[in-house]
């Protein structure tokens, strides 16, 4: 037992320390796990051999993460991103694959391994890859859904792969594995012994199973759960699901992470998806560590040194093929150039199924055991340099992907009074509006795809970076009344309205802002006007929890137009005294006035607001509800007009 404990503590803490320093210097979480294990395995030997069988307990944490990625896709998502998954997955599989098998067989393979060598490298690593780009904000984009949507084909590409492997037997390999007895496992198969027709017909009874007890039976079970109010017997139901759906692919021989990915689509439209997902987030995360800390610790660094050369040089040219035939069909679907970049840098590695595929290969004769133990190190040795390509694509390729665009920024050809910076969901909405009340305006964006849907709509988008100056001015932007500045990348944002206050001092600035620390820098920077993204969703919000509450409309009014006038007023004051070099919890100026304005906005919404309403604001008439209700009637007759 104290050695059990031992071991869960050592893992724990290497846990705990090693990924909060990597997050530190911006290495990322995976990068502190794999950095955590060979630290406790091959460099300080605190871990030894029981990191193999920890490693299979460990790798659950896949199996549960494509649940949770199953829940997140609704058969609905998976038919509109078919023509992504079929045409991005299928060429990067193929390619990838026919590519590496061709190399291998000029190294004098034979074709069969060569092929499930060339399966093997053709998978990326789903958990480092999805945890990457959720980190860094980088999933919504047009590169992580492109990424996305390969490594979803690829999960579902495993299913075939695990069902091909057992064909490439070789027969010398399978005489020495029938001598040599049984490994003493003691694995159990539901397919043992049968012809390869009723495999067939088990594995597709299976698949049947999990789709139609996804559907049928767990609505029933959970509504049952649900109504004994128990948070852990729930939980318990959850853990319950998905292991049981693992045991049923694995005595199949199918991948359990398959199977729970299924079983997640299947459930993506349940009234308890989300409930599900939350009770299993935290068994998911700390397994998934655990696993990526078990890569790190199972590295064999006596063959990596004695190979050294050999095994680096291996990791190194796969990484290099599979960014070529990516960034191939980059090119071919005309992805932008940033997201070229990522699109192919990021999905370089192999993935943890290829420790699946690489062991299945192994139990059916198909790849040399000696051999695997090298492909082993090579998959490891990949997906520990992948959180480095990430960091390549921040640091150098992206500063120098936006400099020199391989799509040339559009001529601007129309000058208007309004310059509006960024047509995203912000963006549109504020164009749409001054279109619509008689504005011309010039809107400069980046995001390709979108700027060919908008002129399908009639609406003029120019492609182009709006912090270049010369897009600006061939804008007009000296003869410009407006400047909405809708982008993404607050420092862009930043650096364009420093920029534009110093050519333009009396030019009018509106910024979107995230957060409440961005539009003090944005005012610092000379913006105008500064709108927060969900201040006022957040305001109508708040009137509507006072209408639940039975407040009176007018007082509603009254409360809510005192709030948004004292907070911008309270904003402009303190973005005075905000310092940029400074934390706003350091800074004692602004945090002392933010109390006084937090202590002043208590005794303004207490006060009973009439001096307040009287000087600044004309009366106000509670609307006529019954009219209100009548004009909201289908039947309304066009005489019929609600009162004012």
């Amino acid at each position: 037992m104290i050695g059990l404990l031992l071991q869960a503590f050592i893992y724990l803490c290497a846990a705990v320390i090693a990924v909060p320093i990597a997050k530190r210097f911006g290495l990322g979480s995976v990068l502190g796990y794999l950095i955590a294990g060979i630290v406790i395995g091959p460099m300080t030997g605190l871990v030894g051999r029981e990191t193999q069988d920890i490693q299979h307990f460990a790798e659950f944490g896949v199996v549960m993460m494509l649940f949770v990625v199953g829940l997140e896709l609704d058969p609905k998502t998976l038919w509109k991103m078919r023509s992504k998954l079929l045409g991005l997955g299928s060429f990067q599989v193929f390619g990838t694959a026919a590519a590496v098998m061709a190399i291998a067989m000029v190294f004098g393979l034979v074709w069969s391994v060569a092929l499930a060598i060339g399966l093997v490298f053709s998978l990326s690593s789903t958990a480092i890859v999805l945890q990457t780009l959720n980190e860094k904000g980088l999933m919504k984009g047009d590169g992580g859904q492109n990424s996305f949507s390969v490594l979803l084909f690829q999960d579902i590409a495993v299913i075939a792969m695990l069902a091909l492997v057992p064909l490439l037997a070789l027969p010398e390999l399978q005489a020495a594995m029938s001598h040599g007895g049984d490994d003493g496992h003691g694995t159990y198969s539901l397919t043992e012994g049968m012809a390869g027709w009723q495999v067939t017909l088990v594995t597709i009874a299976a698949v049947a199973a999990v789709v139609v007890g996804g559907h049928y039976l767990s609505r029933p079970l959970f509504r049952f759960i649900a109504a004994t109010k128990m948070r852990e017997v729930f939980t318990a139901a959850a853990l319950m699901l998905v292991i049981g759906i693992a045991i049923l692919m694995t005595l199949v021989g199918l991948s359990p992470a398959l199977g729970t990915f299924l079983a997640g689509v299947v459930l993506a439209n349940s009234e308890f998806r989300h409930e599900l997902e939350s009770d299993i987030e935290p068994f998911k995360g700390l397994l998934l560590g655990l696993f990526f800390i078990t890569v790190g610790a199972g590295i064999n660094f006596a063959l990596l040194f004695d190979e050294f050369a050999l095994i680096l040089g291996l990791t190194l040219g796969l990484m290099l093929l599979k960014s070529l035939v990516l960034l191939v069909i980059a090119f071919v679907f005309k992805m932008r150039l940033t997201d070229k970049w990522l699109f192919s840098l990021g999905l370089a590695q192999a993935g943890e199924f290829g420790f699946v595929l690489l062991a299945f290969s192994v139990q059916n004769a198909v790849i040399p055991a000696d051999l695997s133990q090298m492909l082993l190190l090579v998959v490891a040795l990949s997906m520990l340099l992948t959180p480095a390509l990430f960091i390549l694509f921040d640091k150098i390729v992206l500063p120098i992907a936006n400099k020199n665009q391989t799509r040339e920024d559009d001529e601007i050809t129309e000058q208007g009074t309004i310059i509006i910076a960024g047509h995203g969901r912000f963006g549109q909405i504020v164009n749409r509006v001054l279109l619509s009340s008689g504005y011309k305006t010039v809107v400069i964006d980046q995001h390709a795809d979108l700027i060919e849907g908008m002129r399908k709509f009639g609406v003029q988008v120019f492609y182009g970076d709006a912090s270049r100056p010369d897009l600006l001015h061939a804008a007009g932007l000296h003869d410009a009344k407006l400047l909405v500045v809708a982008i993404d990348d607050a420092e862009q944002a930043v650096e364009l309205i420093k920029h534009v206050r110093m050519e333009c001092p009396n030019l009018h600035i509106v910024a979107r802002a995230v957060d409440r620390n961005e539009v003090y820098r944005l005012y610092y920077a000379g913006a105008n006007d500064i709108v927060r993204e969900l201040f006022d969703s957040s305001v109508r919000a708040s009137r509507y929890a006072l209408e639940a509450l039975g407040m009176h409309p007018h007082e509603i009014e009254k409360n809510m137009t005192k709030f948004v006038d004292h907070d911008r007023t309270a904003t402009r004051a303190i973005a005075a005294v905000w310092k940029e070099d400074v934390d706003n919890f350091e800074n004692e100026e602004l945090m002392s006035l933010a109390k006084s304005i937090s202590t002043q906005l208590d005794d303004i919404m207490k006060d009973d607001g009439s001096k307040l309403v009287s000087k600044h604001h004309r009366g106000w008439t509670p609307p006529n509800v019954a009219a209100v209700q009548a004009a909201e009637q289908p039947e309304l007759k066009p005489e019929a007009k609600p009162t004012k």
